[in-house]
Order: structure tokens, then C-alpha cells, then sequence
């Protein structure tokens, strides 16, 4: 399906938004180094996803890299931007990594909106074990920006 600009899901809290594009690296089922995340609603401003990171995302050995893991966030913060209404790019992404990001243990994602002022959108998030312990936290700003932004910086 992909993005457009003020399109809105109608689709209830349990069903798996529509990945950005088939080949995105947080989301796209179609890229063999991607993450495949299936992220749903949670109410009007906040999504949920379920994630077991695996060996294509090793750090450390048994780690997931860090990179990894904020592209996760990343592309989490992403599927905010339809409930928003708004296409938007990232200015800032902040990690906080609390402990380490075991491969092939299910973690659960959660990311909101705080604000949306003007052109500035700022989310956050936390990803947590299944038994709830806040492994790794994230803030970001998102900025709106019209569809010609990628027509200038994209292919």
C-alpha cells in the first residue's frame, strides 16, 4: 500500500498498519535485511509492535547492535506519522539503551505522541521485555514536510 500524505488508517487497534513501502528497512517484507515489523494502533496516538531481533542484527554476540535497535524505534515512530495525518521526516533520534537487546527474545514496542506544533513532532517510546522490564527508551523530533521533499532528496 505505502504512504500518503493525510491519509489517515481507519483500521481497528488489532490490525497490522501498511508498511511504508515494500522494501523499507523497519518494515518492508520484501527487504531480506529488514526488521518485518507489523505494527498496530493503540488508540488515536500511539502504536504497539512485537519484535524478536535475530541474527541479522547482531552486535555483540547474542546482542542485537545498537543500530538495530534504533532502527526499530525509527521506523515505529514512523507509523505514527498516519495517525498524525502528516508526512514528516526524523531531525532527532535519541536512544537510551538501559540493558542489553537479546537476540531471539520477544520484545513489545510502544510509541506515542507527546506533541504536534506546528511542523515539529515530538514521540516517544520504550521497548520492554514480555514480563515488562524497560529495556531500552527513545524521544524524537519528526518534521512535517510536504510530498516535494522527496521528489527533491529521494530517486
Amino acid at each position: 500500500m505505502g504512504w500518503k500524505a493525510g491519509h489517515r488508517p481507519t483500521q481497528p487497534d488489532s490490525v497490522a498498519l501498511p508498511s511504508h513501502h515494500a522494501h523499507c528497512l523497519g518494515c518492508g517484507q520484501d527487504n531480506p535485511h529488514g526488521h518485518h515489523l507489523e505494527v498496530r494502533r493503540d488508540g488515536d496516538l500511539a502504536v504497539v509492535a512485537i519484535h524478536i531481533f535475530d541474527e541479522r542484527h547482531v552486535g555483540a554476540p547474542g546482542i542485537a547492535h545498537g543500530g538495530a535497535v534504533a532502527t526499530v524505534f525509527d521506523d515505529l515512530y514512523g507509523f505514527l506519522l498516519y495517525s498524525v495525518g502528516e508526512l514528516a521526516v526524523t531531525r532527532n533520534l535519541e536512544v537510551e539503551y538501559l540493558r542489553p537487546v537479546r537476540l531471539n527474545h520477544e520484545y513489545r514496542l510502544r510509541a506515542v505522541v507527546e506533541t504536534h506544533v506546528g511542523r515539529k513532532i515530538r514521540m516517544s517510546a520504550s521497548l520492554e521485555t514480555t514480563q515488562g522490564g524497560v529495556t531500552a527508551t527513545s524521544r524524537a523530533l519528526f518534521v512535517a514536510v510536504d510530498v516535494d521533499h522527496f521528489k527533491t532528496h529521494g530517486e
